[in-house]
């Protein structure tokens, strides 16, 4: 059997880093490891290739090579996902899909010769039982969550690591905690379900053979639900490889506030050499914390909870919602000075929408608001439901946050206030200090890259290098980062420009 995988196109988006990633000379930020993850639970003996269209084209001879072509795809991919089976079916291609997209609304591709949903665990050893006896079904789904104990090492073979900017891994699925628009517990269910450390060495070795150094994303939804395990096993097993293996890698992963609430817990992912985390914040306003159940959240003072995150080493990437139903017209000044407080760099703030399959979905169908489906990018604009406020306040207070974080005088005053203060964890025997080898961006090219395109060229130059000869003089150890989110700043611009 001869077997594409196809992981189709991401539109310009917050997290596509697109215009940062020309300094590094990289397509994409990571490659597709949920398709990489079922290479490997296909047959040994079957030909494999794999097309990641944000690194390369997808050629017709690709799909005519192909007995079936496996797709996989989140919301903010549909329309590429789209084009791409119907490119499939125009050559005659049978086309097998999965993943979020599919899962969550297989309804809306009745083209698919094949729709494996679910977590392929399950589903996919049954369509392969099917197609062995040359009887296939339409659809396999299943309401179970499997033990990802078994779960293959993804096949990196089939990817060429140097389009990338970094590399990820899984250690879990699953959220304890039940957010009103989150998905993830639909998908993944409640239950935090884990590896165990023997996989995940396995899983860091297999990279390491492969020659790659530099950043690992755990893309776990909530790394820390088993916080147990993590602090008994699995962290104290990667402290130790990272220090045999000379630290080849910089890890950074998503996790829930409470995390500010163990410092052993902090302390050991800043030894095994985490060095940013993504916290949902969503809101500083309570009562709309309470609206959508982030209870995780409330009564907490957040800013000091984000700082004593940030004190342990580990640099706070934050996720924001406006458009909750209890936001008062003050939340999008209010949002702008948590972001600016809290010293958050990295600030992703979107509209709330309502993805299917939630509880908030199910509300706003019943309150007969909803618009339309979800478009899955966090950057156009877009709400699928009618806003209590209307759609106009919120979009104008949207544009007012965003120009309030990314102009550049408040997001460059946030950086020197962040580096100020910020105190990378330093491994005994580790030449670096972790902030110094923050990806590739120490390399000169980008460094070089970085003088002409923000230096020179760009019309808010001033603000480069007052942040450049800052650093210099007063963190020069840190110059490396100070320039990484120069790079990122202007990624955030070029995303916003038509609201800065």
């Amino acid at each position: 059997m001869k077997v594409l995988l196809v992981y189709p196109m991401y539109p310009e988006t917050f997290w596509s880093f697109k215009h940062a990633l020309r300094f590094i000379s990289k397509k994409a930020v990571h490659p597709p490891l949920g398709l990489l993850t079922v290479a490997g639970m296909l047959p040994r003996e079957w030909e494999k290739k794999l097309v990641d269209m944000n690194v390369a084209d997808l050629k017709d001879k690709d799909i005519e090579w192909a007995d079936y072509v496996f797709i996989s795809a989140m919301a903010v991919q549909k329309e590429s996902a789209q084009e791409i089976i119907r490119r499939c079916k125009d050559k005659g291609a049978k086309v097998v899909a999965g993943g979020p997209l599919f899962t969550a609304g297989y309804e809306a591709f009745q083209e698919v010769d094949h729709l494996v949903l679910n977590e392929a665990e399950i589903t996919l050893p049954l369509f392969l039982k099917d197609l062995e006896s040359g009887q296939p079904k339409k659809i396999y789904i299943t309401p179970e969550f499997p033990d990802i104990k078994s779960t293959p090492i993804p096949l990196w073979e089939l990817v060429n690591m140097k389009k990338y900017f970094s590399m990820n891994i899984q250690f879990s699925r699953g959220c304890p905690f039940d957010c009103e628009f989150c998905d993830i517990t639909t998908l993944y269910g409640r239950k935090t379900r884990t590896k165990d450390k023997d996989q995940i060495l396995s899983e860091l070795e297999s990279l390491y053979a492969q020659g790659w150094r530099g950043g690992v994303l755990f893309v776990d939804d909530n790394f820390i639900g088993n916080k147990g395990k993590l602090k008994k096993d699995v962290l104290p097993a990667i402290i130790s490889w990272m220090k045999k293996r000379k630290y080849p890698f910089v890890f950074s992963t998503e996790a829930s506030i409470n995390l500010s609430d163990d410092e052993e817990l902090m302390d050991l992912m800043a030894q095994a050499g985490f060095e940013s985390v993504f916290v949902g914040i969503e809101t500083p306003n309570q009562e709309s914390l309470s609206e959508c159940n982030k209870f995780q959240n409330k009564d907490r003072d957040l800013i000091s909870c984000v700082k004593k995150i940030q004190g342990s080493g580990l640099e706070v990437q934050g996720g924001f919602i406006v458009g909750f139903d209890h936001d008062p017209p003050s939340i999008f000044e209010a949002q702008i000075e948590f972001i600016q407080k809290s010293k958050i760099i990295t600030a992703m703030v979107g509209m709330l929408n309502a993805p299917k399959g939630t509880r908030l979905y199910q509300r706003i169908v019943k309150e007969g608001r909803l618009l339309r489906e979800i478009s899955g990018d966090n950057t156009d604009l877009s709400t699928n439901f009618i806003p209590k406020m209307g759609y106009e306040s919120l979009r104008r207070g949207y544009e007012r946050v965003i120009s309030g974080i990314y102009g550049p005088k408040p997001y460059y005053e946030r950086v020197k206030e962040f580096l100020r203060e910020y105190k990378p964890f330093k491994p005994e025997g580790h030449r670096f200090h972790i902030g110094d080898f923050r990806s590739h961006f120490r390399n000169s090219k980008a460094f070089f890259k970085s003088i002409m395109l923000l230096g020179i060229k760009d019309r808010q130059r001033i603000y480069y290098w007052k942040l450049f000869f800052w650093s210099l003089f007063k963190r020069p150890r840190l110059l490396p980062l100070a320039i990484t989110y120069a790079i990122y700043g202007f990624h955030f611009r070029k995303v916003f420009e038509p609201y800065l």
